[in-house]
């Protein structure tokens, strides 16, 4: 008889790897603009840092919570660059975005519970919540008035269930940097209706038009916030899975709790990278930050040209998000048909909730300039021919 998998498993949405899965394992001149891989290198004073660390013996069991120089680095520049009154307290060092999530999820979620996600919303979030027990609710805001966040499409989502609202910014998929104003927004709903707010900030250092600002630095959030960036995206190191949570000390505990009965703690011999990231040069994140915007322009600039397809400026991330409805043609649909009729492989919108209908998603950030106009050539062809 076979083994019974735990109800937790059976009753959490199957994982969906969208146009990756339709791709891997094809032959053929692919060109993959579906994942949020950076193009760009670990720069090599990280690598130095790591390999000298691991050379002295940095191999053992550390701080639970992360080395406490790392997170005494951190917490001097959350306090300059993100306005939080923090602490290396307040600092988690976790394996990625991705694991500092799901404890926040399952730390703060119960069965019966209710997790609020804006759409287009970061899909990895649902199962994150169901294996907590909670059900996820949708507010899908408004592609016409630029997916901006507006109370009144928000609030009657909002139930005397709902315990947590995720929110992400800068955006993926969208490439919004959110204003202050629309980021109080979500501040006076959280107050008024005792919610957590579940802060994904991983594309914070990646903005070109906009500035990005933490939630949890807008008056009475510090204490219903959980911050969670990492070095994945700004620092080229989506490999490395190493990122970090910030919370108020009564946050702290239940998170450390879930930390520590996942995986302990983090490779220690890598914490040292992530200090020289921090503490290194900042013309070296200038520099890729620059070069991503060069990515940018030549794919909007692009994709604007092509019939059919509009695409608004991206202020922060490395996603385009165009707007394909004028084809006729549904996002996934548009999105196969790239992929079988031009090899370039893009998301469809669709797959991050029905607000993301009539759009793709298109990673400049992940390809060199040649690669990315290669790209573009095929899909003007493509956009031309319909």
């Amino acid at each position: 008889m076979p083994i019974r998998p735990a109800r937790r498993i059976t009753d959490t949405s199957p994982k969906n790897f969208g146009m990756f899965a339709k791709a891997v394992g094809r032959t053929g001149d692919l060109i993959h603009l579906e994942l949020g891989m950076p193009a760009e290198d670990t720069p090599q004073h990280i690598k130095d840092a790591t390999i000298a660390a691991l050379q002295r013996g940095a191999v053992h069991y550390s701080d639970l919570q992360g080395l406490p120089e790392l997170r005494s680095a951190l917490a001097d520049k959350l306090r300059r660059q993100n306005k939080l009154d923090v602490t290396a307290d307040n600092v988690l060092i976790t394996n990625g975005l991705t694991q500092g999530s799901f404890a926040a999820f399952m730390a703060f979620l119960d069965h019966g519970d209710e997790a609020l996600l804006l759409a287009p919303y970061y899909p990895q979030h649902i199962g994150k919540a169901e294996l907590a027990g909670a059900k996820v609710t949708i507010a899908p805001l408004d592609a016409e008035n630029g997916f901006s966040i507006n109370r009144a499409l928000i609030e009657p989502h909002i139930t005397s269930a709902t315990r947590a609202i995720a929110l992400i910014n800068p955006c993926n998929p969208t490439g919004r940097v959110y204003t202050r104003d629309e980021l109080q927004v979500i501040a006076d709903l959280a107050q008024e209706h005792d919610l957590l707010v579940i802060s994904d900030e991983v594309y914070e250092e990646i903005t070109y038009d906009a500035t990005h600002i933490s939630i949890a630095s807008l008056p009475g959030m510090k204490a219903r916030t959980i911050s969670m960036f990492a070095f994945t995206k700004a620092y080229a190191m989506d490999g490395w899975r190493l990122g970090y949570v910030v919370a108020d000390s009564d946050l702290m505990g239940p998170l450390m709790k879930i930390t520590t009965n996942e995986v302990t703690h983090v490779n220690t011999f890598i914490q040292h990278g992530a200090l020289a990231a921090v503490t290194g040069d900042p013309s070296i994140l200038a520099g890729m930050v620059a070069r991503d915007r060069t990515r940018r322009d030549l794919v909007i600039g692009r994709l604007n040209q092509m019939p059919g397809v509009t695409c608004a400026t991206v202020e922060g991330t490395i996603y385009a998000f165009p707007d394909i409805t004028a084809t006729g043609l549904t996002a996934q649909n548009c999105a196969d048909r790239l992929l079988e009729e031009t090899g370039v492989v893009v998301e469809a919108g669709s797959f991050y909730g029905d607000a993301g209908e009539g759009h793709l998603r298109v990673c400049f950030g992940c390809a060199e300039i040649d690669v990315l106009t290669d790209a573009m050539d095929r899909m003007q062809r493509f956009f031309n021919g319909l």
